[in-house]
């Protein structure tokens, strides 16, 4: 019976030790492929694939009625430089670096701009997003121009490829200068209502933004005859205080609409009109002039530049501060 036993034994030993001392595996482990371990980059994030980073994106770009060829690289550099304050906080550099990629990416994807069929893009703002090269920027940055050049360099790299994305597709990121409390649903400015651009808290104010609350003078002459130049059927005869009637604004003071001198318009087509730096104003009169007291500077519409800079300062990343500014949108890679 030991005997028996004894034997059992080493019958064990052989069948299920032998084989892990000397190394040996199953047949299953031999044939099954090792795991694939993704590639990450220093920071520990997953690589961007080469074939939609910015260098491998070349761009036609309608700069001083000139079409250059550039990578995207270059051009978001040149937009980053002009339309933001070089020295904003790094994540709201890399927040408004992504926005314009984003922009730009949204637009060549719906046929781009029948402005400059032969571009891509251009630097007119009233039609793409401006531009500014290196050369230009160091003119107004003077000594500081290796430090700014550097920072935007770094906004660019560090969101290589990265979009605002909505339903897997490039959003309309469109952004303004600051915003008066809440930005605005794109609805309540153009005729077209997105999801993703609805109104949200932003907390820049006069303490952060130049010429935050700013006043635009009229005499009733000058008033009367750029508006009748644009709407001759007004009626703006007698005082002022008949002029302006049905005004409705936003909570943060936003002028929806309004009608002057019997016309109806929006605080937008008026804003346009006058000049006014935003659709967020008071009237007021006397005698002899109209004033129209002015909060915030843009559209209203989109990410707050002012406001992205201030959430950067208080720790927000500049994802943190994308998502925030385009309702629920996640920031990622565009696969195309």
């Amino acid at each position: 019976m030991r005997r028996s036993l004894a034997a059992a034994m080493v019958i064990l030993f052989l069948i299920f030790f032998l084989p892990w001392l000397w190394g040996e595996h199953s047949p299953a482990e031999e044939a099954a492929p090792p795991e694939e371990t993704p590639v990450m980059d220093e920071g520990g994030e997953r690589e961007i694939p080469p074939a939609v980073r910015d260098s491998a994106r070349t761009l036609r770009v309608l700069v001083q009625g000139e079409v250059v060829e550039m990578t995207m690289e270059e051009y978001l550099r040149g937009v980053v430089r002009a339309e933001m304050p070089a020295s904003f906080a790094e994540e709201a550099l890399k927040a408004q670096a992504v926005a314009a990629r984003t922009y730009t990416l949204y637009k060549i994807r719906g046929g781009g701009s029948a402005n400059h069929p032969e571009a891509d893009a251009c630097d007119d703002i009233n039609c793409c997003k401006a531009y500014q090269s290196e050369e230009e920027a160091a003119q107004s940055w003077g000594m500081a121009t290796a430090v700014y050049e550097e920072k935007i360099r770094l906004a660019v790299a560090e969101t290589d490829g990265e979009v605002v994305l909505y339903d897997n597709a490039p959003v309309l990121a469109v952004f303004h200068s600051s915003s008066a409390g809440a930005t605005r649903p794109s609805g309540e400015v153009w005729t077209q209502d997105l999801p993703y651009l609805q109104s949200v808290p932003s907390p820049e104010g006069a303490d952060n933004v130049p010429n935050y609350h700013s006043k635009e003078t009229f005499t009733l002459t000058e008033f009367k005859e750029r508006f009748i130049a644009s709407y001759p059927t007004a009626n703006l005869s007698g005082t002022p205080s008949n002029w302006f009637t049905n005004i409705q604004q936003t909570e943060n003071g936003s002028v929806t609409s309004l009608q002057v001198g019997g016309v109806s318009l929006s605080g937008g087509e008026l804003r346009t009109l006058l000049g006014l730096r935003s659709a967020a104003f008071t009237i007021s009169f006397t005698d002899s002039e109209v004033v129209f007291s002015v909060t915030g500077y843009g559209h209203g519409v989109g990410m707050s530049q002012y406001g992205a800079n201030v959430l950067a300062q208080e720790g927000k990343s500049y994802r943190e501060i994308l998502t925030h500014y385009y309702v629920g949108t996640t920031v990622g890679v565009l696969q195309d």
